[in-house]
């Protein structure tokens, strides 16, 4: 027995010395990765988009042996999918379910890095990697959502491309390329299949940099202050039980829902075959691009509503600098508190908004609903900065946590 493991000793040794995986995971994952001991449950949520990101590439990966990209064949290989293969069905409903639990993680993740400050200095850089990791998901969310050539898979690939035709000078151009023709048809649809398998494992390259940026300078915590080197615990194995922990309760829902719900979050006309003679009564994207439609929608110029929705996103680039605090964790900031809940609020309208029909008062309140979500990023959160006195910040982890002795 001792002969058998010095061999595997030496295998191993002679594998390390080469290509050190197990090092690297330690290092990265492990015992040898010290975070601070004060991270709470809304850390978990970085681990389950990581789970959520697995199984949309594996589900993806079965669902595209079966799947025809071909305006005719399509939506019938979709049904076939569903009636004829092998768990088929469960598998769509993983993949169409998990696009929505994967945004809802994800909200959730930037929303906690919004509320304790995880954006701010030394950590900007792994902040855009975020963002760019969330633009590409809305990205191959929307060319996924056009696959099964439904009513509104259809209808929504149309008007939402048709809007960069406003673009002055090259909008035509863009419009023609991206529909590979003159209209919405089969090479879109070829288009839109192949650039939806690739771009998953774009993000699964962003998210190894994600990572990576976020290991120079350490994890953010609670009380945003820097975490002395007593003050933190090896990653393995205490928040990989957490993580587990955490991932055990997710999955419960998420399996709730695709066994029991699995059409809560979908379209019922999307179960119609795609007919470019009939337009539907009132085309919505999916719930996760609602705030972003509804500020599309309430601009009455066509190019600035499509600067506004863009720039909607691209403002959270700049608010490592927009936001003047030297506090990060909203713990300490009572007045941003208020404001950062308004904010929350004044999303949740858009994206009623923009599942509502453009008329009555539904335009007026997304154009208030556009006016304070731009208001609260370039004026609301630079006074904040400048006026708000915070809570004095404890000066370690320790010291936030225990007792003064009596």
């Amino acid at each position: 027995m001792s002969t058998e493991k010095s061999v595997w000793r030496k295998a191993y040794e002679w594998h390390e010395a080469r290509l050190p995986i197990v090092t690297w995971l330690d290092h990265s994952l492990g015992t040898k990765y010290p975070v601070p001991r004060n991270l709470n449950y809304w850390w978990n949520f970085g681990s389950l988009a990581m789970f959520m990101l697995a199984v949309m590439i594996f589900s993806g990966i079965v669902l595209a042996m079966h799947y025809t990209p071909h305006a005719t064949m399509a939506f019938d290989s979709v049904e076939r999918i569903m009636r004829d293969v092998n768990n088929g069905w469960m598998i769509r409903y993983m993949h169409m379910n998990g696009a929505s639990f994967f945004f809802i993680v994800v909200y959730i993740h930037i929303l906690r890095g919004m509320y304790y400050g995880s954006y701010k200095a030394p950590r900007e850089v792994l902040w855009w990697i975020g963002l760019l990791i969330y633009l590409a998901m809305m990205a191959t969310a929307f060319l996924g959502y056009v696959l099964p050539w439904g009513q509104m898979s259809f209808w929504g690939a149309t008007v939402i491309t048709n809007f960069f035709s406003a673009i002055p000078g090259v909008g035509d151009s863009i419009v023609t390329l991206l529909w590979g023709g003159f209209g919405v048809d089969n090479p879109t649809l070829n288009r839109f299949f192949s650039l939806h398998y690739l771009l998953p494992f774009v993000i699964i390259g962003l998210v190894f940099l994600h990572i990576w940026a976020l290991h120079v300078p350490g994890a953010n915590n609670p009380l945003g202050i820097d975490a002395a080197p007593s003050d933190k615990i090896p990653f393995f194995p205490y928040y990989v039980m957490k993580d587990v922990f955490g991932l055990a309760v997710f999955v419960v829902f998420y399996f709730v829902v695709v066994f029991w719900f699995p059409n809560s979050m979908g379209e019922a006309v999307n179960y119609v075959t795609a007919n470019p003679l009939q337009t539907p009564e009132h085309i919505v994207p999916e719930w996760y691009y609602l705030p972003f439609y509804a500020i599309l929608r309430s601009i009455p110029n066509k190019l600035l509503g499509i600067i506004l929705m863009f720039g909607s996103i691209l403002i959270l680039f700049a608010l490592p600098w927009l936001d003047t605090s030297r506090v990060r964790s909203g713990n300490f900031r009572p007045v941003f508190r208020v404001f950062f809940a308004i904010w929350i609020v004044d999303v949740l309208i858009l994206g009623y908004v923009g599942m509502k029909p453009a008329e009555g008062i539904i335009p007026t309140i997304g154009m208030i609903g556009t006016f304070w979500y731009f208001l609260h990023f370039a004026v609301i959160l630079p006074v904040l900065g400048w006026l708000e006195t915070p809570k004095p910040l404890p000066a370690s982890i320790s010291q936030a946590v225990l007792k003064p002795a009596e």
